[in-house]
């Protein structure tokens, strides 16, 4: 029989088996949830949030996992005494979960289709067509174009919002009561976010089921829930309604994840991190650091007038990116998707030129085009009178230890088998700089300590590092060559909000100090208002417009724009 309370926690205690014994991941965590009602988890990577959530689904591996509790209740069940068949029919149906990244969570030789109908065969008797007709209904529900192609298409054939929201449709297939959603939306575009979080309130509103909802940021929690849970190291710091903890935070740590995120209303110099919040460098909390770190419209407009004074560093005209849709060996030509199509601007010394737009507008493809890492079509890029589609291939590599890129994801950007001092010297080496060995391992250390990392370091390799400092080793091993112009290709799109606070703050700090230009491409236009003097928003291919970062953000022109900027969570709504 169905109670007033869906889930009930008591204390509850993970541990993980490592070398020194039992370590302690989850401490002492209660809570409650009601039907209908949505629970918001919210903390930094490593705080506990999707081990919390592992551990009420029984996926935690049994050997290396030690889960505790006074008492664990879903729908008056005890969860401790199920057993593992129980468990089976329990997930799934009554407890559904979408994971943080759809793309392994789905299998890639399957079509989706095929995945959410065999998790809807999995707990009910019920044929293969009618199983299909139930999925088509599914994928309408949750907004998927084209239902019938989406049933069988594969899973890298969609984009991340789509491969999302076939994920929810097969955690909703059985209609649970309880739906954990662990960072449903995180990388996201904004617009395609905020889709997200719509779709599930709707399906909320439907069907009264219950719902955490585990996010590393304040305010898309608290655009979803009805009360928040604030967690750090393993601990619930901080728990209460939404409205009390965005309004009035006690504790120092829920008040440095509101305030380590650009705010909309003002500009800062530079964003307060959660270490200082912890140390109490701000008693006043948010108010003290507005009124501490502001930087007034006249500051601004005094560097401005400096920085247009010059002549342009980088100077993009008719600029055109196409690839192939399909060619094969016997055709001659084949149809171009216009990636960038007839883009022109310019770059000032000592400049921040925000480039944002949702995936699939051009951005990147932009920023590649730039070093000729893909190729152009047509069009014109003078870097200091230099014409860089003309050079030929091998002044274009030497050239480009004027133009460093760095990329989303620094795992990927590392090679594995290679310490972290040697991928820094590698580009000094290709490109015969600081002299001798000795010198250029004297400038890894250097480098290491500008981007706030030690010379012990040096040695390690990169899973030894936390997200954050991958991408401090990657600014580091782009500085390396001594570059004047860097793009940032979303580089820090999936960093937790207190960790892309700190590299924010490092990649202005570094411009100042050493006088680079930055090309900043994002979809988080809250993020690129922050870091930039100018804004360029790309739709289709196309500049759509252009502006002052703050002029643009606060008084947009077209309508692409405001669609960006009122999706923002807790943001500035047009």
């Amino acid at each position: 029989m169905a109670t007033s309370t869906l889930l009930q926690v008591d204390d509850l205690q993970v541990s993980f088996l490592g070398e020194t014994g039992w370590n302690p991941a989850v401490q002492q965590v209660s809570f409650t949830l009601e039907p209908g009602k949505t629970l918001g988890f919210v903390g930094e990577s490593g705080s506990g949030k999707s081990v919390t959530s592992l551990a009420l689904m029984n996926l935690l591996p049994q050997r290396q996992a030690r889960i505790q509790a006074a008492q664990l209740l879903f729908d008056g069940r005890s969860l401790q005494q199920l057993s593992g068949s129980a468990w089976s029919q329990l997930r799934g149906a009554d407890m559904a979960m979408i994971f943080q990244e759809p793309m392994t969570s789905l299998n890639p030789v399957y079509s989706c289709g095929y995945q959410v109908a065999e998790a809807i065969r999995a707990h009910g008797h019920i044929g293969r067509k009618a199983a299909r007709e139930r999925v088509l209904q599914l994928f309408s529900k949750v907004q998927l174009p084209r239902v019938k192609e989406m049933y069988n298409a594969y899973p890298h054939q969609l984009s991340g919002g789509q491969k999302q929201r076939v994920m929810i449709a097969m955690a909703i297939s059985c209609n649970p009561s309880l739906l954990i959603a662990d960072e449903p939306t995180t990388a996201l575009d904004v617009t395609v976010q905020r889709g997200i979080l719509d779709l599930l309130k709707d399906l909320q509103s439907e069907t009264g089921m219950g719902m955490l909802f585990i996010s590393h940021d304040l305010a898309v929690v608290a655009a979803m829930a009805d009360h928040i849970a604030v967690m750090q190291k393993g601990w619930v710091v901080e728990q209460g309604t939404a409205e009390a903890i965005m309004r009035n935070p006690q504790h120092p740590y829920t008040q440095s994840l509101l305030a380590c995120r650009p705010p909309h209303d003002v500009r800062l110099k530079r964003l307060p991190v959660v270490s200082e919040f912890l140390a109490g460098k701000w008693p006043g909390g948010e108010a003290q650091v507005r009124k501490e770190l502001s930087l007034s419209a006249a500051e601004r407009e005094a560097g401005h007038q400096e920085m247009y004074a010059q002549a342009p560093l980088l100077s993009v005209n008719n600029l055109k990116v196409w690839f192939p849709i399909k060619k094969t060996l016997f055709s001659r030509s084949a149809p171009m998707v216009k990636a960038v199509d007839g883009v022109s601007f310019q770059v000032y010394p000592g400049e921040t030129v925000g480039l944002v737009g949702e995936s699939g507008c051009g951005k990147t493809s932009l920023g590649r085009a730039l070093l000729r890492l893909n190729e152009p079509e047509d069009g014109e890029i003078d870097f200091e009178g230099n014409k860089l589609i003309l050079l030929p291939d091998r002044q274009m590599r030497a050239f480009r230890k004027h133009i460093q890129i760095v990329f989303q994801d620094p795992y990927s950007s590392l090679n594995p088998r290679m310490s972290v001092g040697e991928a820094i010297k590698e580009p000094m080496t290709v490109h015969r700089l600081h002299g001798n060995e000795s010198g250029r391992r004297q400038k890894v250390l250097e480098l290491l300590q500008q981007v706030g990392l030690d010379a012990a370091h040096y040695h390690r390799y990169p899973h030894e590092f936390s997200g954050g400092q991958r991408q401090r080793i990657c600014i580091a091993r782009a500085l390396a060559v001594e570059p004047r112009l860097i793009v940032c290709d979303e580089s820090v799109s999936a960093l937790d909000v207190s960790v892309q606070a700190q590299v924010l703050n490092l990649l202005n700090s570094l411009k100042k100090a050493l006088g680079l230009t930055f090309i900043f491409i994002s979809h988080d236009l809250a993020v690129v208002r922050f870091m930039s003097d100018r804004i360029l928003v790309m739709k289709d291919g196309k500049i759509e417009e252009t502006g002052e970062a703050d002029s643009l953000y606060h008084l947009p022109q077209k309508p692409y724009t405001k669609k960006l900027i009122a999706a923002i969570p807790g943001g500035y709504n047009v």
